[in-house]
């Protein structure tokens, strides 16, 4: 019933879509560009915002070759080649923050994003290239990885910067609540937390856009994990929250426009199935845990499909993520054998 409710409540704006590295009006001096992506989420949608005298870019893609000649030629097409006047970056995740860098310095502009992301970015792109720690394959084992996916998680460690251009050496910070003037509209910043530390989110309420980046999305829920940096984090708590807080702060008939997916109206419907999913996922995973179980064992409650290759890193985060949600609340315990391995079990 639920269900059914809600594919009535959100319904998508457009028909159709942008080609892939094609521009759309979504809104005056509003515009939705759709970049590839090389992962299996295949594009995102970037938003250009009319600003005095050019143009300001929200999200930036990842950092390849195709990127940057989608960039220039936007520039010379649908900017009119009027001049980008500054870059704002939702959070650090490689699809948005990728060619902030290269960006600013090329076009000689300012970056605008939130402290955390922006120095975490900073962090995870110094990282590149360097050997796994101890402490991350330690994270890892706990959880019960086998060795041989114990040896992709250190084939993998230090990518990052892979698609992610070194970003300046100073930036603008957003912070919750701010009134930025793009143009001739105010956009208020919202911060968001839980699928990465201090996301910022754009609403004006002039035009009744939100630009949510991937802190709300139409069809799919933003990965929200543990990482070994912060192993007894509990980002899902932050998550929750904040998708409590957004009913509060915008209003149920904002279009959507989000990092993935379709532009959407029901944004009240949609934090309600979001926050409804988790809640069913953390009552399977208590029901799960009734007998002693590894984080590796617990996909079955939270996840609908088989969870194979690069999957893995993100199912295994945010498995630990409701897990310590149960143990924070006091409806879960964890033991810890000799090998190191976390056991985890249901309280009731």
């Amino acid at each position: 019933m639920l269900a059914s409710k809600l594919k009535k409540e959100i319904t998508y704006e457009f028909p159709e879509r942008p080609e892939t590295g094609g521009v759309m009006q979504v809104a005056p001096g509003v515009l939705w560009l759709r970049m590839p992506l090389p992962f299996a989420l295949a594009h995102i949608n970037l938003w250009l915002l009319e600003d005095d005298d050019g143009w300001a870019i929200v999200d930036t893609g990842v950092f390849t070759d195709e990127s940057q000649e989608i960039w220039e030629q936007t520039f010379s097409n649908a900017m009119e080649k009027q001049p980008v006047t500054r870059v704002f970056v939702t959070h650090l995740h490689p699809d948005h923050a990728g060619c902030a860098g290269w960006l600013t310095k090329k076009l000689a502009v300012e970056l605008l994003m939130s402290r955390e992301e922006y120095l975490l970015c900073r962090i995870l792109v110094a990282d590149t290239g360097r050997p796994a720690p101890d402490t991350g394959i330690r994270f890892y084992q706990s959880a019960g990885y086998s060795p041989k996916a114990l040896e992709i998680y250190k084939k993998m460690f230090g990518s990052f910067g892979q698609y992610v251009s070194p970003l300046p050496e100073s930036y603008r910070r957003l912070k919750d609540g701010d009134l930025v003037s793009i143009g001739a509209n105010d956009w208020e910043i919202i911060i968001g937390r839980g699928h990465s530390p201090e996301h910022a989110c754009l609403y004006c309420a002039d035009l009744k856009l939100f630009i949510s980046g991937d802190q709300l999305l139409p069809t799919i829920s933003s990965n929200v994990s543990v990482h070994p940096t912060e192993p007894a984090a509990d980002p899902l708590l932050d998550w929750m929250a904040s998708l409590r807080e957004l009913k509060d702060r915008i209003p149920e008939d904002v279009l959507v426009l989000p990092a993935h997916g379709k532009a959407f109206r029901g944004a009240h419907a949609r934090l309600d199935q979001l926050i409804d999913e988790h809640g069913t996922g953390l009552a399977a995973l208590q029901e799960l845990c009734k007998e002693p179980k590894r984080a590796i064992d617990v996909f079955p409650a939270l996840f609908k499909s088989k969870i194979t290759g690069t999957n893995l890193f993100f199912a295994i985060g945010e498995s630990i993520a409701h897990l310590n949600y149960l143990l924070n609340t006091d409806r879960m315990t964890v033991e810890t054998d000799k090998s190191g391995v976390h056991w985890y079990q249901s309280t009731r």
